[in-house]
């Protein structure tokens, strides 16, 4: 029973050391995409190659809404008005 209870100790100790350095590395890799905005581009297209590897039928573009504004402006500038309409705001 003691032997058993050791073995637990020792994994929870082993999660908790690989839950800790996981942690750092994501500090590590948000400190590199801060101070160089290119790089979360290029993770975003070197993500979207590896789901178009997988065979998916369906992928899911997400693009920032100040993309689309000019889409969301075309009528009211194609009927003369220059007064552009607010960019709805996600939640």
């Amino acid at each position: 029973r003691q032997a058993e209870a050791e073995r637990e100790k020792r994994a929870k100790i082993i999660h908790a050391e690989g839950e800790f350095s996981a942690s750092q590395q994501l500090a590590n890799a948000a400190q590199v995409i801060g101070s160089q905005p290119a790089t979360l581009q290029l993770r975003y297209l070197q993500t979207l190659t590896e789901i178009a590897a997988e065979k998916n039928s369906t992928i899911v573009f997400p693009l920032p809404l100040d993309l689309l504004q000019g889409f969301l402006n075309l009528p009211s500038t194609l009927n003369g008005r220059e007064t552009p309409r607010e960019t709805p705001r996600s939640v």
